[in-house]
């Protein structure tokens, strides 16, 4: 008993390793590469990913829930474009409100100076909001969806998330600057982002680093507003000039928190870091992306000398198989490790004769998993049927057989007509 009980123990710690493999691989968004910087604190949210294919490049504590701040305002900011309203109209702060920036301002919260009465133009609003991160304009906005009603369009936030795949995502206020119960995840902020991404009239607000507000009934002049994305700005330790937006945050709980694209040679990675410090922040994404330009590249996965498949040949006693090339190089772009593999629509088997730089199927080729394209699949010699091998032996042997009759020939000749000749002469001597 003590022996079978020993195996049935070391039988479910192997089907538990198992298990806990297959659950570990199936889970989404693992990170592909080890983290090339050690951030600040270890318990910092990032997730690195590329635009293009969706797959994950970094990340580090990605699907963990915390506060956000004013990335908060991404959404705030995605509900006012797709709510079809007028940008260029003018609307006036209403009284509603009056309490709400009273809040904003006992909490030392950003703002762009609105007041209850202010006529101002949406457009304003949205730049205000996004280049100047400010809170009366996140309230203000919100109120104009809504028609007043904030936690209506709380409500709405929520459920916009919900539709872009958010699973840990709770929006409690309309601009991140009151933290409790105000949560999301880098993953999910990336899901936001891409949608905010996606939107012109976002990105042209959020790669604003000066924005001129015009005067207003309450304002008699007009005034500047300025980035809060410092990584724009060409006067500062950590500009980068791939930089594309997006949004920065700042709560005491939250810490700094910073949601960016970044845009070269034709290719776009989208980075969420959050829990750092203003001194590290900007350095931790700058060392991040200046380590994934600098080592992704385009590289050739192909070429027209490399085997690549065979394909069994019939007809043909000489070769059983024909060889495949691809009939051109592909080219991706990816980590140097990452590794190439194929798949392959082929037929089970062709018939000979097959012509030298005939194209017998096709080939996809994946670059860590992910599809670059699909190349043709041709032969680099020619492959000749059996049928025809032995017609041009039989060819090659007439004139052989040619010679062979007619040496046949001139012996019958010779020899006067053949057997029949000499059984005459042999009957008349037995008659003597």
């Amino acid at each position: 008993m003590n022996k079978l009980l020993r195996l049935a123990l070391r039988r479910a710690a192997a089907l538990a390793v198992v298990v806990a493999l297959a659950v570990c691989l199936a889970l989404p968004g693992m990170a592909a590469y080890p983290m090339p910087i050690q951030t600040t604190y270890p318990d910092e949210s990032v997730y690195l990913f590329d635009l293009d294919t969706g797959k994950t490049i970094l990340e580090q504590n990605a699907d963990q829930p915390r506060y956000i701040a004013s990335l908060t305002k991404m959404m705030t900011a995605l509900l006012y474009l797709e709510s079809g309203l007028d940008l260029e109209q003018e609307i006036t702060i209403p009284t509603s409100l009056t309490q709400e920036f009273t809040d904003i301002q006992n909490a030392n919260g950003s703002t762009m100076g609105l007041k209850v009465g202010e006529t101002v133009r949406r457009i304003d609003l949205l730049y205000g909001l996004l280049v100047a991160s400010a809170n009366d304009a996140a309230s203000a906005i919100a109120s104009d969806v809504s028609g007043g009603d904030l936690t209506a369009f709380v409500a709405k936030m929520n459920e916009r998330a919900a539709e872009l795949g958010c699973t840990d995502t709770n929006f409690t206020c309309v601009h991140g600057l009151y933290d409790y119960g105000n949560v999301s995840t880098a993953q999910d902020l990336a899901k936001i982002a891409q949608a905010c991404y996606a939107n012109e009239t976002y990105m042209q607000a959020a790669e604003t680093v000066t924005y001129t507000l015009p005067a207003t009934n309450l304002h008699a002049s007009e005034r500047e507003i300025t980035t809060t994305n410092l990584m724009e700005n060409p006067e500062y330790t950590y500009y980068r000039d791939y930089i594309r937006g997006m949004k920065t945050g700042f709560t005491t709980l939250a810490g700094r928190c910073y949601v960016t694209f970044a845009q070269q040679d034709g290719h776009t990675y989208g980075l969420v870091v959050l829990g750092s410090d203003l001194d590290n922040i900007y350095r931790e994404c700058a060392e991040m992306l200046d380590w994934t330009f600098g080592t992704f590249k385009g590289r050739q996965l192909t070429d027209t000398d490399t085997m690549l498949a065979t394909v069994p040949l019939t007809q043909c006693r000489a070769q059983p198989e024909v060889e495949l090339y691809a009939a051109n190089t592909v080219t991706g772009y990816g980590h140097p490790d990452d590794e190439v593999t194929y798949t392959f629509d082929l037929p089970e088997s062709i018939r000979a004769t097959v012509q030298e730089g005939q194209v017998v199927g096709t080939a996809t080729v994946w670059l860590d998993g992910y599809e670059v394209g699909t190349v043709d699949l041709v032969t680099h010699q020619e492959y000749v049927s059996d049928f025809r091998t032995d017609g041009i032996a039989t060819l090659k042997l007439l004139p052989v057989l040619l010679v062979i009759l007619l040496v046949l020939a001139l012996l019958s000749v010779l020899t006067g007509g053949g057997p029949g000749l000499f059984r005459r002469r042999g009957r008349r001597r037995r008659r003597r």
